[in-house]
This record gives C-alpha cells, structure tokens and sequence, in this order.
C-alpha cells in the first residue's frame, strides 16, 4: 500500500494565508472577538455563581431548620456485654464521628476503641437508648441530655460513659 502523498495531506496555512482566506482581518477585529468570547463567558459564570449562591442560601437554611433526632446512643459489644452510653445533640452524626474514629483507631475511650480492634463492627449493636423530646432545635438541651443518660445508667448499671 503506498503512502500518502504530500497533496492528499491536510495543509496547514501561514498567518498570512489564513487571513487571505477569511478576507482582510485587522488586529481590531480579533481584538474585538476576543471581548465579545470573554463577555459571553462572564456573563454566563456571573449567572451560574447567582444560581450558586441562591442554592448556598436554601441549603444553609434548610439545614439550620432541621431539627436532628437527640438523645442517648449505645454501643453494646455482643461479644462481652460491654454498653458505652453518650449524650448526641445529632444521633447520626454522633454514630458516623464514633464509627469513623473507631475505625481509625483514634478513640479516646481505650476500653471500647480495644473492643473495636479485637471484635471488629459486626460484633457491635449501634442503638438510640432514649431519645429527646423538643420544640426549638437552638435551645441548649445539656441539661435535659444529662438527665437521660443519667436514668439510662441507672437503669443498667453494667453501662459506662463513652466519654468520662
């Protein structure tokens, strides 16, 4: 099979030619174009971060409107009968911070992050002990969280504070 020979192949055009074939282009005319591709271009990422913005703001206040489930969460380890207890103003954050440091051997608590190590997650029971009962999600409820854990302790005395 031969080759392509040099006429068959695309040509590629000098300045000068190029300007020949789209008619008489002065630098003000690129110039120009330039301007009008860079409006276009603003226009369109002002219009997008307005849109941005609107959507920053909807997701700002619809988060801080929600009122996330308090209460008492257990971790209760299946294979000792170990129950750590805590207080959680957000019960599935409070789960993913604990489960995220556990699984990073980051806890604090030595006694439960060891279980964590020797029995691995599936031999955990994730639970929500009590949960709070409350009107406004911006009220301090410490007070009221310390109550409810402290009849859970009560109520089983082999439970222990996740935190001390």
């Amino acid at each position: 099979m031969p080759y392509p020979t040099t006429s068959s192949r695309r040509k590629t055009l000098t300045p000068d030619q190029y300007r020949v074939t789209l008619g008489k282009v002065t630098d003000s005319d690129v110039y120009g174009a330039w301007i009008t591709l860079a409006e276009i271009l603003l226009h369109d990422r002002v219009e997008v971060n307005k849109m941005d913005t609107r959507r920053k703001r909807e997701l700002l206040e619809s988060y801080k409107s929600r009122r996330p489930e308090m209460g008492v969460i257990s971790y209760h380890c299946k294979e000792t009968g170990d129950v750590f207890l805590d207080t959680s103003r957000d019960t599935k954050a409070s789960f993913n911070s604990t489960n995220f440091k556990l699984s990073g051997g980051s806890h604090p608590n030595k006694q439960l992050q060891m279980l964590w190590n020797q029995y691995g997650s599936e031999a955990f029971e994730l639970s929500i002990v009590k949960v709070l009962k409350y009107k406004d999600p911006h009220e301090d409820h410490a007070a009221k969280l310390e109550e409810l854990i402290n009849q859970c302790l009560a109520e089983n005395p082999q439970a222990r504070r996740v935190w001390r």
